[in-house]
Parts: C-alpha cells; structure tokens; sequence
C-alpha cells in the first residue's frame, strides 16, 4: 500500500529584504491566507495576470495537508478542490502527489459525484427541466432507467438509460441543494471546498452557495481563487462579492517586465502589481490603421473595420517591421492573439467556412451543431484513428457508434474510415455528411439527424419553410470544402501560431501581437476604449458588455513576458485614442503605414 508523507508547507525561508518585490507581495498573501484557513474564515484571493493564482491554490492544498491531513483522511473526508478544466484538475493533482486527503476535480464532475446517488430524485425532476419532456414523450416515458453522465455531455434516453448534458448536472446539484440533508451530507464529506478559477463558476451554482452557505454562515470554508478580470466564457459568475468573504488581493507579477505590467497598472489601479525583476528589459507599443484613406468595412458587426485584404496586408506589414526590430516570430517565441476575425480565418485557410456564418462565434465558440460535432467528435475520431488509438477513439464515441464485435466488424470499419479519410482531404462538408448518414460511423447527434431530414425537406420545397435562412445557411455550409474544417480543427487546438481568446487565459508566451477589430458578435473594442476613457459615458445597460471587452483586452495584454505589440484594425475615435494614450503613453502609439 502507498504510503503518502505530510507535506511540508514551502515558505520562503528568506528575510522580507532578500525577496524581491513580488514575493514580497505573494508571502503577504499567503500569509492572510493561510490566517483565514486557520480560522475557518471564508475568503476570496484575488490573483491578478501573472500573479501566481496556481501557486497560492497549491499551498492552501499543501497546508490542509500538513494541518489536518491526518485528521481529515481518519475521518474519511477531504478537501474539494474545483477546477474549471479537466487539465487544471490534473496539474493540481499532480502537484500535491495525489495525496488522498484532497479530491481534485471539475465543478461538473464534482456535482455528480453528488447527485449520482438520488436516480428517484432526478427521474422525478427531469420531465420539468428544459429539453427533456419531448425526448421524454418519444421514449415512451420515464420509467426505471438509471441516470448516467459521461464528459461529453450528451442528452439520451431509451428504455434502459438516460444521459445528462452537462447543464442538466449543474441543475439537478443546485435542486438538491434546497433540502437541508443534502447540503449536510455534502458539508461533511467535503469540509472545506477550494474553487479555482472562481470567476467562470456557473453563474447557478455560485448563486447556491452564497445562499445556502455563506448567506446562513454555515457549510464548508470555502475559498475562491481567481480573478474577475479574466472572465472571458459566458456562463461564468464574474465577481464574487459577500460580506462573509475576507479579500485578499496578491499585488504580484511573476510573468510580465516593468514596462508591461506598468501598463496593466494603469489600465487596473485598485489592484497594483509588483514585479519580480525592476531592471528587466521589455517593450510596448500599439499601431493603429487610422490614416488608411480606403472604404471601411459597415454593417453591425464590421463597422470601422479595414477589409480582409487591406488588413491582411496591414498584419504582415507589421510582422516584417517587427521582424527588423529583433522580434522572433517562430511559434515557441511569439504568439499572435486575433481579437479579430476576416484577417484571421485568411490566414488560417478557412475563410470560406467564416464566411457562413453571419458572426464569429457561431464557429469559433462552436455555437453551431455541425461545427460542434465536427471538432469535438468526428476530428478527434479521425485522429486517434489514424495514430492506432483506438480506446481513445471509442472514448470520443461514446454510445452513438455500433462497437467492433466480429472480424467482418473490422473490415467494415476499415474499409468506411479510409473513404472518410480520402473525402476529408478532397471532399466537401456535404459529402462528408452524407458518407456519416450512410455508414453511421460515426453516428450524426440526434439533433444533427433531425436537422438534416429537415433540410432534405427543404430541398425539395424550400417556399414550405417561413424561416429558411438556417437552410440556406446549411447549403453554402455543405458545398465548403471540409479541409476547411481541418484548418479550424487545427486553430482551436492552438497547432498554430494564431489564437483568440479561447486557447490564451493562463498561458504566456515571450512576445505577444495583440490585432484588433470588428466581426465579433459581442465585442466592440473601439466603444470600450471610449467608454474606459470616462466611465461616467457607460451606460447602466451596458456595464456587462464593457466588463466582456474590457476583460478580454486585459486578458491578451497580459500574455506576454517581454515584448508587446497591439495592431488595430479598425477606426479609432480620439476618445478611444486618448484612452490609450493613458495606458500605454502616448509616444508608444503610432500610425502604421502599407505601400499601395
């Protein structure tokens, strides 16, 4: 049997005048951490980019279990400690040596640890939850099923089984959540519950427990680790506000140099951060494409925006003045973070796809259900497919694809993947499609089969449909080439040198260029420079919408640990200059010029 050590807590042995300035700063946090573990006092850590958030979670773990490790594990409980990813809850695993006093896990994995236990409870609740009643009613009812719930997420039911999505979890925990049994059962096998990443908490279960926990001064500790600012998904909380909380800001920079994280100082002065080296060297500088004389782009979405060839031009400009500079642009030296997307889905090989879809994250966030099933299903199949990675295959299967029980089965098999294979590289999205619908491996999601018996429909009356725009929108989808597919595949799982938003929150990269503009549906980062500039102009109405663009701006700034480089594409006001002006000063800001 493994015998697991009490690790030691790690403080700095070193005097206050041998640290540097941050950790001066961090061993101040720490120590008002550790104060409010030691007396059962709920708190929130504050940890801003670069700050070390990680760091100060895994001494919290690695003090619980030098403190109350033995006690906890004679009395068969345990720290919950809650991460937003699957990855994050591994590197935390790992980094206590998997000691058993602590169970790691994400929110969702977590709660189903819960609930999985109550099969009366939740069959009694699912005919009233969204979804469910008319896939209930197709079934034939509920009856006996057992209630399961797996990564991916799907929703099912047949006679035997039914599967939760992973919003239906989070429902069913907070359901349970009202009966006082439950939350006493939770509490004492889980006495205190450390929450990583706090800001993209399901909105639905941080309001649980504040309610039922810290509103009733009862319940776990409880420990937020996060930071508001880097709240960039949409289902996330945000800021966590209760007066049971004691705040602790870490004032810390490990990552960034002076002259980076003095502009994340001035874009965030209530929460100033010290730097590990004062004397090292860096840079900083924006260009903006306000002198372009051309047409801009217009509409909504693409207002003041340069057009995809002009920018593309623009982009490259700057990559070779750059370049002169000293800049390294292999992708192990610098990332390029795209806060826009013409210029982007251009240089990534699917502008055909883009050009679909009437806004960028019906792909990128994979909003639409082809694209879904796409990247998280059938591109990862084809993957581990095609490296002989077969348990890891029928793992991103799941249940929708007949199993291998014959040699027959095998040929089969063979015979259907390498025609898949051959349409990914040559074929379209269409026949790629129907090739699945033939072979059924794998399998089409229900809500894909549907949609496409619907479509078939369509085609043979479109004028039958009031609403025909989704259909049009499937045909064009159809007749693009499915390599385009691949190349988004390709840009999502960051195998490039490009990124947006969804691959940067917790990395960092040595150089960083940051292009900005139009075509997101939710972002306009010219109205937020103006509305940042005089916080009086946002209007009560749009608060969250600035906090959105303001968060994923200070988000991509703060990648960096040396050189920093912001190119916008579209117009800027002088307000929205002025504003920049204040952050980064005002002769880091330039005109960048293209030859015509």
């Amino acid at each position: 049997m493994r015998k697991w050590a009490i690790v030691p807590n790690r403080r700095n042995p070193l005097t206050d005048t041998q640290l540097n300035p941050a950790e001066r700063s961090a061993q101040e946090a720490l120590a008002r951490m550790y104060s409010c573990i030691d007396r059962s006092k709920n708190f929130l850590l504050e940890a801003g980019a670069g700050a070390g958030k990680t760091y100060s979670l895994r001494h919290a773990l690695r003090h619980l279990i030098d403190k109350r490790g033995r006690e906890l594990l004679r009395q068969q409980q345990q720290v919950a400690c809650i991460s937003y990813t699957n990855v994050a809850s591994e590197q935390i695993s790992s980094g206590i040596d998997r000691h058993p006093a602590i169970h790691s896990s994400t929110i969702h994995s977590f709660c189903w640890l819960m609930i999985k236990d109550y099969q009366p409870f939740m069959r009694s609740e699912l005919p009233n939850m969204l979804h469910w009643p008319e896939k209930i009613e197709e079934a034939g009812g509920i009856k006996l099923q057992s209630i399961g719930y797996d990564d991916l997420g799907f929703r099912a039911i047949d006679a035997d089984h039914i599967s939760l999505h992973h919003d239906d979890v989070l429902y069913l925990t907070v359901k349970l959540m009202n009966y006082k049994k439950f939350r006493i059962r939770l509490t004492t096998r889980y006495p205190i519950l450390l929450i990583d990443e706090y800001q993209d908490t399901n909105t639905v279960i941080a309001d649980a427990l504040k309610c039922y926990f810290l509103d009733a001064g009862e319940g776990p500790l409880i420990g937020f680790f996060g930071d508001h600012w880097q709240k960039i998904y949409g289902s996330g909380c945000g800021r966590i506000e209760h007066a049971s909380l004691e705040v602790i800001g870490k004032e810390a920079n490990f990552r960034s140099v002076p002259i980076i994280v003095d502009v994340l100082n001035r874009m965030r002065p209530e929460l100033p951060q010290q730097v590990k080296d004062p004397t090292a060297w860096g840079s900083v500088a924006v260009y903006h494409t306000n002198d372009w004389p051309g047409t801009r782009l217009t509409g909504q979405h693409w207002a003041g925006d340069l057009p995809g060839e002009i920018a593309h031009h623009y982009l490259h400009t700057l990559k070779e003045q750059l370049a002169a500079d000293g800049w390294d642009f292999s992708p192990d030296k610098t990332k390029i973070l795209m806060l826009t997307h013409r210029v982007l889905a251009r240089e990534q090989g699917y502008s055909n796809l883009a050009d679909v879809f009437p806004y960028n994250e019906a792909f990128i966030k994979k909003e639409d259900p082809y694209i879904a099933f796409f990247i998280d299903i059938l591109e990862p199949v084809c993957i581990a497919y095609e490296n002989r990675r077969f348990g890891e295959m029928f793992s991103a299967l799941g249940t929708r694809t007949p199993a291998v029980s014959r040699h027959a089965d095998k040929l089969s098999w063979a015979r259907d993947m390498a025609e898949l294979f051959a349409l990914r590289s040559t074929g379209t999205i269409g026949e790629v499609l129907h090739h699945l619908k033939q072979t059924k491996r794998p399998r089409l999601p229900e809500g894909l089969e549907r949609r496409e018996r619907e479509f078939e429909q369509w085609l043979k009356d479109p004028d039958a449909k009031e609403d025909s725009s989704k259909f049009e929108r499937l045909k064009a989808l159809r007749g693009v080439s499915y390599g385009e597919v691949t190349a988004l595949y390709r840009f999502i799982n960051s195998f490039t040198p490009f990124e947006t938003k969804h691959g940067v929150k917790g990395a960092e990269f040595e150089n960083v260029l940051v292009v900005v503009g139009r075509g997101w549906n939710q972002y306009n980062f010219g109205q937020f420079l103006e509305w940042a500039g005089s916080p009086g102009r946002i209007p009560p109405d749009r608060r969250e919408a600035f906090e959105r663009n303001r968060n994923l701006f200070y988000v991509t700034c703060s990648r960096p640990t040396t050189k920093l480089a912001v190119l916008f594409t579209q117009k800027l006001s002088e307000l929205a200059m002025s504003t920049l002006a204040d952050w980064f000063g005002r002769d880091r800001i330039q005109p960048l010029r293209i030859s015509r």
